[in-house]
């Protein structure tokens, strides 16, 4: 690279002053200073996008890799849960043979499917009042108020007596 120093550029300042002229010299100065910092910008920005372009591939192997891994591991765990699901089968083929065969009251049919759930309803429209009720003595024990009031009401019901409006 170019070393300049103290003495170089002095060098250079006052060839300038003698070739342009002092009238033109500031104007040159500030345009050559704005062409540098665009220079600079443009240097920074090509650095910066080669350095994102590189840790994107990174990203990229990184995320690829990740997921090799993953698919690995559900596929040793699904290997295992069939593997375990097949022995609990067995065995409990084994254990309810004997069981297929009774009849009467104490019959069980174990292969039938269990009962769906109740489906859930639309509540009810106040089911909130219902749910957080309290009960009215608790509420008058404990300060806890029992109708909403406006702010208006709340200042008239606390105003000291004997200030009007």
């Amino acid at each position: 690279m170019i070393d300049f120093g103290f003495d170089k550029i002095a060098l250079i300042g006052a060839v300038a002053l003698i070739v342009i002229g002092p009238e033109k010299l500031p104007k040159l100065a500030r345009t050559v200073g704005h062409l540098f910092g665009k220079a600079q910008r443009y240097v920074a920005d090509v650095k910066a996008e080669v350095n994102r372009s590189i840790e994107l591939d990174d990203l990229k192997k990184m995320k690829s890799d990740f997921e090799d891994a993953a698919r690995n591991v559900q596929e040793t765990v699904r290997t295992e849960v069939d593997g375990a699901r097949a022995g609990f089968e067995k065995d409990w083929n084994s254990a309810t043979a004997g069981l297929n065969g009774l009849t009467g009251d104490h019959a069980i049919d174990y292969t039938a499917p269990l009962m769906p759930p109740p489906s859930y309803g639309k509540p009810k429209k106040n089911w909130r009042l219902k749910r957080g009720a309290m009960p009215q003595w608790y509420k008058q024990r404990n300060g806890i108020r029992g109708k909403a009031q406006s702010g208006a009401a709340r200042v008239a019901r606390f105003r000291p007596p004997g200030i009007t409006r």
